[in-house]
């Protein structure tokens, strides 16, 4: 019982944002499933392409020319680009989500302009759904923008920390 009026409640606040707090949604899940797979991968499959490289590095038997410094380059690189996949795409989500809101407010209150031009502004309890059009959506678009600034930066942290590992582990000869 419990879980059938949460998903009620959760249903009337959805309506009393509007359309654009759907969309708000979509990218929050989104968002979300980037930051996950990025958690995911930093704690489970960054290990694997942080030996490949070692390996690659190891089986050489020069690691002191020019070259060999390239190479190594070359091999933080592809670790480096495999470590930042998506984070671009959760940064411009996560800039985004704010701009949702404010979709959201902009339609709320041209519901709100709707009907104070058909009732002549006496119709509180009209604009009420107007006004809530207008503020639900800006609340909600902050709240996933937020949430997303804190899950895209433990994200960026730890790959950062991954990525000086694997510098300080790819050892030049001298």
């Amino acid at each position: 019982m419990f879980f059938v009026d949460t998903i009620a409640e959760m249903g009337k606040f959805m309506d009393s944002g509007g359309d654009v707090l759907w969309a708000i949604v979509i990218l929050l899940f989104v968002m979300w499933t980037l930051i996950f797979e990025r958690m995911w991968y930093l704690r489970s499959m960054v290990g694997v392409d942080v030996q490949r490289a070692l390996d690659s590095w190891e089986e050489r038997k020069e690691r002191k020319s020019k070259h060999a410094h390239q190479i190594r380059e070359k091999l933080i690189s592809e670790v480096s680009i495999e470590i930042d996949t998506n984070m671009m795409m959760i940064k411009t989500l996560v800039a985004v989500a704010p701009l949702f809101g404010l979709l959201g407010t902009v339609t709320g209150m041209i519901t709100v302009f709707d009907v104070m031009a058909f009732t002549g502004g006496g119709d509180v309890k009209a604009m009420a759904g107007g006004v809530s059009k207008a503020t639900v959506p800006t609340m909600s678009g902050m709240v996933a923008a937020l949430s997303g600034v804190f899950g895209m930066t433990y994200v960026e942290r730890i790959a950062e920390q991954e990525k000086n590992l694997l510098e300080d582990h790819l050892i030049m000869d001298h």
